[in-house]
């Protein structure tokens, strides 16, 4: 069982912020920007060419309302976004606020303060209930 699924099954704590019946997304631990989201599909896929329909498009389409909402409540410029899955053998997109590419470099991800984390968690988790 992937640490991923585990997060998924609520046996590890996150910062949820959003969870269908085909995709779960929470805040990085170790956010590049405050905001960082990995968005996960619910079955163990370690990589995303090997992700079938409807999982596939449900994380991209996820990723797109969720992008938005993670925009407006950071105020950078975009939202980049990554796949690399060398941490955890199970699909994951990133989506990162960013102001230019230099924002999407891992060596600056560092823990934030409780605090700060669930201020974010809040402040997006309240703009994707505004619809």
């Amino acid at each position: 069982m992937s640490l991923f699924t585990k997060i998924i099954n609520g046996e590890i704590p996150s910062y949820k912020i959003f969870e269908d019946d085909l995709t779960f997304a929470f805040l990085d631990i170790n956010p590049i920007q405050l905001g960082h989201t990995l968005i996960v599909p619910k079955i163990e896929i370690d990589h995303f060419l090997d992700l079938e329909e409807p999982y596939y498009s449900r994380v991209f389409h996820n990723a797109k309302i969720i992008g938005k909402a993670i925009h407006k409540a950071t105020g950078f410029k975009r939202i980049g976004t990554i796949v690399a899955g060398f941490e955890v053998p199970h699909f994951h997109y990133h989506l990162i606020p960013i102001n230019d590419m230099a924002d999407l470099d891992p060596s600056q991800a560092k823990k934030k303060s409780q605090t700060e984390m669930l201020e974010i968690q809040k402040k997006i988790i309240d703009i994707l209930n505004q619809g």
